[in-house]
């Protein structure tokens, strides 16, 4: 199969300068404010994306290294596959985020609940609909017995490069 290459889209800017300390989802980073930089040859898409109160953020972990297969996931001292966790360290260091869109100015989006690193290349933004997103689900996996973990636990530097 051949290579795949993106190019970011623009920049994620938050408080946070490091990824140690912040918020691992941001579910668990309420009213943490920050912006995306969309690069302006891509500030047309965004007509009519202001109709949305959430958006989802898909970004690249620049500053994670590829974890092994197996890893041991910041609410739980098990090891789990890579492919059970949320973590930043993955073959392809691809994460995403539902963060609240405030508003828009130009190509700079107002967001809230954002739990990415400052400087952090964005791939694409899409919008969040409840009724195409939220699923009824009936296990969360080694995470039941670990989510109420989750506004308590912050990053460290376990899959940083």
């Amino acid at each position: 199969m051949a290579e795949i290459t993106y190019k970011p889209i623009g920049v994620v800017h938050s408080p946070f300068k490091e990824p140690e300390g912040i918020p691992i989802q941001a579910a668990a980073a309420n009213n943490v404010d920050g912006t995306v930089e969309l690069f302006s040859e891509y500030a047309g898409g965004l007509k009519d994306l202001e109709g949305f109160s959430h958006i989802i953020l898909i970004y690249h972990f620049h500053l994670s290294r590829v974890a092994p297969l197996m890893v041991r996931p910041y609410m739980d001292s098990e090891m789990h596959g890579v492919f059970a966790i949320r973590g930043p360290g993955r073959p392809n260091p691809i994460g995403m985020s539902v963060v609240r869109l405030v508003r828009i100015e130009e190509n700079i989006l107002y967001i809230q609940d954002v739990d990415v690193v400052d400087g952090t290349p964005l791939l694409d933004i899409k919008p969040y609909v409840p009724e195409f997103d939220v699923r009824k689900v009936e296990k969360i996996g080694w995470l039941e017995k670990n989510v109420h973990k989750l506004s308590k636990t912050k990053a460290d530097d376990r899959f940083m490069k």
